[in-house]
């Protein structure tokens, strides 16, 4: 048995070492936005955070995340209150088969812990191993650039927030 914490929650987990954390995310914990694309880490589909960096988890076993703390998708937030990056992908339309997105939002959600301003180079630089078939690339750097602001916002004292 393996103790994971993923989105907050500890889970108790029956599986081998050598098992790749992507499968027990989608098969154990029926946490499904991380998506299966390559299996050799080179698509970014299965992105997840650990410990606050971008992690590929189809190349990841089990045992490297033991006492770790893991971020999906689900854990930015929820269908009736999405997280400020999934709120800004949603405002951006940044999803077009959505294959991609959760990786995405995963390597951008890293980006924005370490450096809550990035610049594009900076983006591009952590979505490097994120593919994108759709070609929605300049919908997903906005998404980026507006959930950056809206995390500056809520972090503000609401009288010095503008209007609008």
């Amino acid at each position: 048995m393996t103790t994971l914490n993923v989105n907050g929650q500890s889970h108790q987990i029956d599986s081998e070492p050598d098992t790749p954390l992507l499968y027990v995310l989608r098969n154990d914990l029926e946490l499904n936005a991380a998506k299966f694309g390559c299996g050799l880490g080179q698509c970014g589909a299965c992105t997840v955070m650990v410990d606050g960096q971008a992690v590929l988890s189809c190349v990841t076993p089990l045992i490297a995340v033991k006492g770790k703390e893991i971020v999906t998708v689900e854990g930015l937030g929820t269908i009736d209150k999405p997280g400020p990056l999934q709120a800004a992908f949603i405002e951006k339309q940044s999803a077009q088969c959505g294959y991609c997105i959760a990786g995405m939002m995963m390597s951008a959600a890293a980006l924005l812990k370490q450096n809550a301003k990035p610049s594009d180079d900076e983006i591009r630089n952590a979505l490097r191993t994120n593919l994108c078939r759709c070609g929605t690339h300049m919908r997903i750097l906005a998404a980026i650039r507006r959930a950056s602001e809206l995390m500056e916002a809520a972090e503000l004292p609401a009288a010095n927030r503008s209007a609008g």
